[in-house]
């Protein structure tokens, strides 16, 4: 274990990463001030043990989309950051969601449960999708030194009331698998058209035993509780439907 990996670890255990958790990581690897991908992943999997379950977003809606509709399980890269596509393409033993668009990864203990069911739904982030397993699971969301603002957890808890702004049209891909076979599928686009998000704006309604902050290396971190979360933005979804957007000028 690196000096590197050895810091991060005992960062997220005093920030209340715990053994046995199953964590959804969004991330920004040069917050951390010189950690490798290595090093992060490693650290995240010491601190989780052989009961915890970790899991990345793999997002591709800019290499998979209505005017490039297909999906490869292996080949299909992920547009979300360096840690996301090194723990997708690097670390052995990792699984990946059927999602044209909002595909997750993960390894561990719940991993094939949490990536599963994702081909099922018809939505980016539906009822069987990676974000509500999580939730379902009683796990975290960590945010490491990017903000709480890209939450794409929040996109599933939108789901559940649809505000206006949500969805686009619907469109048609063709999904590979890890075994090379295809299947077609209809999924609807999120829209978000001349909206901002801002789903930093949680941070309001969570308590400190909910919403956990610290640094990670040179990190700021947000260590977020995903039922809490759920319930708490939905029942505001519900009262404000704008409350965690702005609308651009």
């Amino acid at each position: 274990m690196t000096e590197n990996t050895r810091l991060i670890a005992n960062d997220l255990s005093r920030l209340g990463l715990k053994e046995g958790d199953t964590v959804l990581v969004h991330s920004s690897l040069k917050s951390l001030g010189g950690a490798s991908p290595e090093e992060v992943i490693n650290g995240l999997l010491s601190v989780l043990g052989e009961e915890g379950t970790l899991v990345f977003p793999a997002l591709s809606y800019m290499h998979c989309n209505p005017s490039k509709p297909n999906f490869d399980y292996y080949n299909t890269p992920s547009n979300v950051g360096a840690l996301p596509e090194f723990f997708r393409t690097s670390v052995k033993g990792v699984v990946r969601s059927l999602c044209p668009t909002h595909s997750c990864c993960a390894i561990g203990k719940n991993a094939e449960y949490i990536v599963s069911g994702h081909i099922l739904d018809k939505t980016p982030c539906g009822e069987n999708s990676p974000f509500r397993r999580l939730m379902q699971l009683g796990g975290k969301i960590l945010f490491i030194g990017c903000g709480m603002r890209p939450n794409t957890s929040m996109h599933a808890v939108e789901e559940l009331s649809c505000p206006d702004y949500l969805f686009g049209d619907d469109a048609s891909y063709i999904i590979k698998d890890s075994e090379g076979k295809e299947h077609k599928t209809v999924c609807r686009a999120h829209g978000f058209k001349g909206v901002i998000q801002c789903y930093e704006r949680l941070a309001t309604l969570l308590d400190e035993n909910e919403l956990k902050i610290g640094k990670v290396m040179s990190a700021e971190c947000h260590l977020v509780s995903a039922p809490a979360m759920w319930l708490k933005a939905d029942q505001k979804y519900r009262e404000e439907p704008h409350y965690f957007i702005d609308w651009a000028e």
